[in-house]
C-alpha cells in the first residue's frame, strides 16, 4: 500500500510559478510511474504530467513548455514545477502512483492551486 502526500499548493498570481511536491511511502518508489492530475470545479480529473520508472515524461498540451516533472528515487519524491501560471491552471492537483508490476494506481489527497490576482 502506497501513501502519497502532496504539498506546495496555494494562491499564486497570474504569470507566477510554483513547485508541488509529492512524498511517497509504503512501497518501492522506483517501481512506480508517477503523475500529476488536476481537477477544476465542474470538470473531470485530467492528467497533467507523468514520469515513468525509466524517466520518460509526458506533458499535456495545456502545460507543455511551462512545466517540468522530476523524481528523486533516493528521497521517494516527485515534483511538479510550473511557471507562467494562468487562471485556467486553478484546480486541485493530485499526485498518482502506478505500480509497474500490478498496474494498481494510488492517489494522494490533493492540494489546491489557485491562480488569481
Amino acid at each position: 500500500q502506497v501513501q502519497l502526500v502532496e504539498s506546495g499548493g496555494g494562491l499564486v498570481q497570474p504569470g507566477g510559478s510554483l513547485r508541488l511536491s509529492c512524498a511517497a511511502s509504503g512501497g518501492i518508489f522506483s517501481r512506480y510511474a508517477m503523475g500529476w492530475y488536476r481537477q477544476a470545479p465542474g470538470k473531470e480529473r485530467e492528467l497533467v504530467v507523468s514520469i515513468s520508472t525509466s524517466g520518460t515524461t509526458y506533458y499535456a498540451d495545456s502545460v507543455k513548455g511551462r512545466s517540468s516533472i522530476s523524481r528523486d528515487n533516493a528521497k521517494n519524491m516527485v515534483f511538479l514545477h510550473m511557471n507562467s501560471l494562468r487562471s485556467e491552471d486553478t484546480a486541485v492537483y493530485y499526485c498518482s502512483a502506478v505500480s509497474d508490476g500490478s498496474g494498481r494506481k494510488y492517489w494522494g489527497q490533493g492540494t489546491q492551486v489557485t491562480v488569481s490576482s
